[in-house]
C-alpha cells in the first residue's frame, strides 16, 4: 500500500477534473485536495500567465467518495466513461 497518494486514474473534462486517488486511512482527503488545486493553480499560472488576471483556478468544492464496494476496474471504467458525458 502506498504511505503518500496515488494517482490512479484522471480525467480532465472542460470544467471540472475527475481523480482515482489511494490514500491511506490517517490522510485526510481534503488536504490532498487543497494540495492538488495549490500546485495546479501555480503550475498553469507559469506556464500560462494570463491566469494570474483571475481571483482563483479552483473553487473550494470537490467530491470525495470511497470505493471499498467496488473494484479498480469499475471506478477506472466510470472515469474514462465520462468523456462521453463531458463533451461540449
Amino acid at each position: 500500500m502506498p504511505t503518500l497518494p496515488l494517482l490512479r486514474r484522471c480525467k480532465i473534462c472542460a470544467d471540472h477534473v475527475h481523480l482515482f486517488v489511494n490514500l491511506l486511512p490517517d490522510i485526510a482527503a481534503r488536504q490532498v485536495a487543497a494540495q492538488i488545486k495549490d500546485r495546479s493553480s501555480r503550475y498553469l499560472r507559469k506556464e500560462f500567465p494570463h491566469l494570474l488576471k483571475l481571483p482563483s483556478l479552483w473553487t473550494h468544492s470537490y467530491f470525495v467518495s470511497t470505493a471499498g464496494n467496488v473494484t479498480l476496474e469499475t471506478i477506472r471504467r466510470y472515469i474514462e466513461e465520462q468523456r462521453h458525458h463531458d463533451v461540449t
